[in-house]
């Protein structure tokens, strides 16, 4: 049984933060941090710290603004953090309600009810807890009876794995409808007091209806191909886990750059060895395996690319289709999203995939930690 990609959805946080409220914010820490420290500064045992600057971020990454669930913690320079109020047990965790508002917007694009669903995957890049699932959790709250629902994470390319994944289980006949829920609270695992990452991340939902063939709406998405990789690397890293409490000497708050504690246990990545690397192996994965299904370059009518940096996906885009390319080939939503890890890459084909006609061909691909890399070829049906 073939399987398809029948819909999408979007949440999106209701609080948005500019690159300018947020260097002022980060600006504030540093004079406050070089006045404190002005002393061992003078005396060369500590190095000032550094403005950051909204035009070169904008510059060096594409990235204007971030979606977010938590806005004025982030923006206060004692805290600089998400603040997300813990909730009882008997309640529903936040990263369950915000997939089920994705959720619940790809099922009413379809009319689907939850009972027509057999299965829910979460896949994305920070869970929020090891067990018991969220996926359970998520298909407690939408009502979907009986079926199964797990959890999984390979980083930013988790919506693409979790994608193949959906569409092995419908091969199976372990399912024919399953919701692959993409939660994204990534401001809650970086460092905002660190220039180089700052201003990366934000926050989302996104959810994709995989569904068999023959019970697909009238208009939909063939997935005629996909291809997975994974090659270690520890360039993008985030240390944070069960394990750390077993290791309290190396506990501690969000201190200097370079510094053990929680400093080590949130985002951190070596960026020029991670363009350096991941370009080349992303745009052989994606020709690859274009070649092996019989598809040119000038097959693809457009590429959704993972939303990590506008400078990589030019690069990416260039490598694969061989020529310069017009934005609409590789459309960004980094200026007003920022990176939002695996729903990256669903965003920007929910947002850009309206003008596909009957037999158009695209592209998502995802990439991120691992390293990993996602490529799921579509093509429009819609007759």
């Amino acid at each position: 049984m073939k399987a398809v990609i029948s819909a999408t959805g979007l949440w999106t946080p209701e609080h948005s933060i500019s690159n300018e409220e947020l260097v002022e914010s980060f600006n504030a820490h540093v004079d406050r941090w070089n006045r404190e420290n002005a002393g061992a500064i003078a005396a060369g045992e500590k190095q000032a710290l550094e403005y950051s600057d909204p035009d070169f971020i904008a510059k060096a990454s594409g990235i204007k603004a971030r979606y977010v669930i938590s806005k004025d913690p982030i923006l206060d320079p004692d805290i600089m953090a998400p603040r997300i109020p813990a909730r009882d047990n008997r309640d529903y965790s936040i990263l369950a309600e915000i997939a089920v508002n994705a959720a619940r917007n790809a099922l009413a694009k379809t009319g689907r009810r939850p009972e027509d669903v057999d299965a829910v995957i979460v896949a994305c890049s920070n869970l929020q807890r090891a067990y018991p699932a969220v996926a359970v959790e998520v298909q407690d709250m939408l009502g979907v009876e009986g079926g199964f629902g797990f959890d999984m994470n390979v980083a930013c390319s988790s919506a693409t794995f979790g994608l193949e994944v959906a569409r092995g289980l419908i091969y199976s006949g372990q399912a024919k409808s399953i919701l692959v829920c993409n939660p994204e609270i990534c401001t809650a695992h970086l460092n905002f007091r660190d220039r180089d990452s700052h201003f990366i991340f934000g926050d989302v939902a996104t959810a994709i209806l995989v569904e068999a063939s023959d019970m697909a709406p009238t208009e939909h998405w063939e997935i005629i191909g996909c291809k997975l990789l994974t090659q270690f690397s520890s360039n993008i890293r985030n240390n944070f886990g069960f394990l750390n409490s077993a290791a309290p000497e190396d506990d501690g708050m969000i201190g200097e750059r370079g510094k053990k504690g929680l400093t080590d246990k949130l985002f951190m990545q070596n960026g020029r060895s991670v363009f350096r690397e991941v370009v080349p192996m992303v745009a052989a994965m994606i020709s690859e395996e274009a070649e092996k299904l019989d598809l040119g370059p000038d097959s693809l009518k457009r590429m959704w690319l993972h939303q990590a940096n506008i400078n990589m996906n030019i690069l990416i885009a260039r490598k694969v289709l061989g020529k310069d390319t017009d934005i609409m080939q590789a459309p960004v939503i980094l200026d007003e999203y920022a990176n939002t890890s695996s729903a990256g890459s669903i965003i920007v084909f929910e947002k850009y995939s309206d003008d596909f006609e009957d037999g158009d061909t695209g592209l998502i691909c995802s990439f991120g930690a691992g390293y990993s890399a996602g490529a799921v070829f579509v093509r429009k049906v819609a007759a």
